[in-house]
């Protein structure tokens, strides 16, 4: 009784509030279905870290003195020294996506370079706002929409707020059906949301699969060296998924692989969620500034297919540039619902599918591509 009485005397406010942040990602996860399998385990490790002289941090041993508890160790392993837990991850994301819709339709791929404007506009404002240049590098990120990339770039940046832009980039991810729709709305007509987009599915070949892993791995090596961690993790996946002689493989990357590796991100990250490091003013400010990276990059990836549409015979519906963005495969269905929505027989998947997967790659080598510069 007198331990449980000295405990709760040595909990902060700071600590309190951590406890309803942990709260909240866990009703998100279960009641909202919110990226569950990410957010679930993030909120209770919020809990765990920031308990008085959690077990779970500093463990104290008879014989041994204080060594690190098991979610500092597995950071410090598996994030900070390494980075391998989000590029493990990148084999499993690499396994599950199909880059045929992308293959069939080329021109796709600058939709996905166009909706990455949001980081490098937000890394402008970041440091408006008084960040260190490389810190703000690290905010820009999260509008990657891409939860390991921001993880893992703010991570080699040395970024104090690795927490905040986690946090902000895998909640962000999760509300991308909410906050994708508003943005979409706010910069296109009704009539826009409804043109409709023939689709007809072009046949890609094995040998076209089978090479585009391995050619984009080297394209992106070149040019952007610091992306091919990023990127060759990624193509790696889709090279075991498209090969043909890796079923086995391939749906363990896809289901046991990714499961269990999202499970242990997912609570490790929750490390640099710590009370002392977390409730600060520029925890608050970090947050809106993702919100408008996300936010950015959808109405840039609208206005581009816009300008587009000004020199192409064949009109592109705006919505397809929104989900250039890296939130496969949330992006694509949300132009789906909303171009069914303005016309019941208007189908966008595949063409916003293409554009998704685009955008997966645009985001590794964007996070690449800061890497090389602000490293």
């Amino acid at each position: 009784m007198e331990f449980l009485y000295e405990g709760l005397l040595s909990v902060t406010w700071q600590q309190v509030v951590m406890y309803l942040v942990g709260g909240l990602l866990i009703w998100l996860a279960i009641q909202k279905q919110y990226e569950p399998a990410l957010l679930l385990p993030m909120g209770f490790g919020a809990i765990l870290v920031n308990l008085p002289m959690s077990g779970v941090v500093d463990q104290i041993t008879q014989g041994a003195g204080t060594t690190h508890g098991i979610i500092q160790w597995l950071f410090e392993t598996g994030i900070e020294a390494s980075e391998a837990l989000p590029l493990l991850l990148f084999i499993g994301i690499g396994a599950m996506i199909d880059f045929g819709p992308l293959l069939a339709s080329p021109k796709l791929f600058l939709f996905g370079a166009a909706a990455q404007v949001g980081i490098f506009l937000t890394i402008i404002a970041a440091a408006a706002f008084g960040f260190d240049i490389v810190d703000a590098a690290a905010i820009g990120i999260i509008g990657a929409a891409d939860g390991p990339t921001s993880l893992l770039v703010s991570q080699v940046l040395g970024s104090k707020y690795v927490g905040a832009i986690a946090v902000a980039a895998y909640s962000y991810m999760a509300l991308v059906p909410i906050i994708q729709p508003f943005a979409i709305k706010l910069v296109t007509t009704k009539k826009e949301r409804a043109m409709k987009m023939p689709y007809a599915a072009g046949q890609v070949s094995r040998r076209t699969r089978i090479l585009f892993p391995i050619v984009v791995s080297i394209v992106a090596g070149l040019v952007a060296p610091a992306s091919v961690s990023l990127v060759g993790f990624l193509m790696f996946g889709n090279l075991i998924r498209e090969c043909g002689v890796l079923d086995s493989l391939s749906k363990t990357a896809q289901h046991e692989l990714a499961n269990l590796v999202t499970l242990l991100l997912g609570i490790t990250i929750s490390f640099s969620m710590r009370a002392e490091q977390f409730v600060t003013p520029d925890t608050l400010l970090i947050l809106c500034l993702g919100l408008v990276a996300f936010t950015l990059d959808t109405v840039g990836g609208v206005l581009f297919a816009k300008i587009l549409n000004l020199f192409c015979k064949n009109k592109v519906n705006p919505m397809v540039g929104a989900a250039g963005i890296s939130a496969f495969p949330m992006s694509a269905r949300v132009v789906e619902k909303l171009g069914v929505e303005a016309d019941k027989t208007n189908h966008l998947l595949m063409h916003a599918a293409g554009a998704n997967v685009a955008g997966q790659i645009a985001s590794v080598v964007a996070g690449g591509v800061i890497l090389g510069f602000f490293l």
